[in-house]
């Protein structure tokens, strides 16, 4: 079987043998629900669908929010040939023939849509293939990508086309499907003479995150046990739906985009001291099946960025945290990155730390490096005392004020201060030390001026 399909014939929806989200897909606009953001009336796609826009577009959205249906919708109402296939399967070879054909085709006036599901899977090469074809107009790209574009598409191929962002479908979106599929007699489940309270349908969509293709799966399974079960009255229950579930739906690429927006969303709610956003956002990745050990190291991170020496216990109780989920595991493990959260979210915050050592960092890569000075470098040798190493050093346990008057930075640096603590927690003690020692190293050089009495 060649890898390339021409577009499905709408009239075999009835083919029981196909699984209900592909028989229940929308044949039209009309019939299509969500995205009123591109296809409302006046939007821009449903304008560009409706006069047969020529330009490659790539549809990026999450899991089940309509982007093949979308591609489908354009070519059954495109007067071109429709070419689909998935990158999953086409290597190089198979892209350059479409291609070839795709030419010879427009020499004789014939349009080519080519559809390529998961577009982010092919590599810079095979991308590459489509780019002289898509800007001499052989060919209309349309791409579908779970992953952010910008990110996944060669940016030459990328400027190319015009990206439209899908969104998740909303529950009230969800269930409406799911009551056309229920009464739908040619395409849906209408001749099982399955019924579904409005409640038990709300359920399916809460726990299927915006993904219509999943919600379908669930109603199918449910409806299959109802039929099984209930020789009279074919009634959905919700045992029946949590029997289809099994698990909610989570959506979640360990590798993609939604694995950083999530962590990125964890460690702005402990930064900004929100207890429970931090314990919802882990919960979605410990549930969604993250690595606990990667959340572990990044609440170490947090413990060190965001509270630092306000509270330096939190790192002793992330590191402890760290090494119970590597003990007992998961799902034992998950209540102690939990207490980690929520102490990091209410201690003290102070990124003093982490400034200083940006701070720190630039000047080491943009300053000359300096050589130690003579005075802070050991001498073990006898060559080595000659040459002034060691010599000037005070020993600060020998001074009463544990203090000495000793320049410790090299001389182009000599001013430089790093690290100012805040008023936050154990940093405003740490402060007022410092506030101390600036005092003891005054009164350390006005005594080193003091010009020493002669012995007799």
């Amino acid at each position: 079987m060649s890898l390339f399909q021409p577009a499905p014939n709408v009239g075999n929806a009835g083919d029981s043998s196909r699984p209900l989200a592909d028989r229940m897909r929308p044949r039209t606009l009309d019939e299509y629900v969500g995205q009123e953001h591109l296809i409302g009336p006046g939007k821009p796609l449903r304008v560009a669908i409706e006069r047969d826009d020529r330009g490659s577009i790539i549809f990026w959205g999450p899991p089940g929010t309509g982007k093949t249906t979308l591609a489908k919708i354009i070519a059954n109402l495109s007067k071109a040939e429709f070419i689909e296939f998935s990158a999953v399967l086409a290597g190089i070879k198979e892209i350059k023939q479409v291609m070839a054909d795709a030419e010879r085709a427009r020499q004789y006036g014939t349009r080519t849509i080519v559809f390529i599901d998961e577009i982010h899977r092919f590599n810079k090469a095979q991308q590459d293939a489509f780019l002289p074809h898509v800007e001499k107009g052989n060919i209309r790209l349309i791409g579908a990508t779970t992953e952010n574009p910008s990110f996944e598409i060669n940016s030459a191929l990328l400027s190319r086309c015009r990206v439209y962002v899908l969104e998740p479908l909303t529950e009230e979106q969800i269930v409406l499907l799911l009551g056309r599929a229920l009464a739908d007699k040619q395409r849906g489940l209408g001749e099982k003479d399955v019924q579904a309270s409005d409640e038990v349908l709300k359920t399916i969509a809460s726990y299927s995150s915006g993904d219509a293709r999943s919600a379908y799966n669930v109603l199918d399974v449910a409806a299959g046990l109802a039929e099984k079960n209930a020789p009279g009255k074919r009634e959905i229950t919700d045992r029946m739906v949590r029997d289809a579930l099994q698990k909610r739906i989570l959506l979640y690429d360990k590798g993609g985009e939604e694995h950083y927006n999530l962590i990125s969303a964890l460690h702005k709610s402990v930064r900004n001291s929100d207890p429970d956003a931090a314990l919802y956002w882990l919960a979605r990745m410990l549930e969604a099946g993250e690595d606990p050990l990667y959340i572990a190291r990044r609440v170490v991170r947090m413990a060190v960025e965001d509270i630092g020496l306000a509270d330096p216990g939190a790192l002793s109780l992330c590191m402890a945290a760290r090494d119970a989920v590597d003990f007992i595991g998961m799902p034992e493990g998950n209540l102690a990155l939990a207490q980690a959260v929520v102490y990091l979210s209410v201690a003290p915050k102070s990124n003093a730390l982490y400034t200083a050592y940006g701070q720190v960092q630039a000047d080491v890569e943009r300053t000359r490096a300096e050589p130690v000075p003579l005075h802070l470098r050991n001498a073990p040798t006898t060559l080595m005392q000659g040459l002034g190493y060691g010599r000037g050093y005070q020993y600060a346990h020998d001074l009463d004020a544990k203090v000495a008057d000793m320049q410790c930075l090299p001389d182009n640096l000599h001013d430089r201060v790093y690290y100012h603590p805040t008023n936050e927690g154990i940093e405003k003690r740490i402060r007022e030390r410092l506030e101390e020692i600036k005092r003891q190293r005054l009164r350390a050089a006005e005594l080193a001026s003091i010009p020493q009495k002669k012995e007799s």
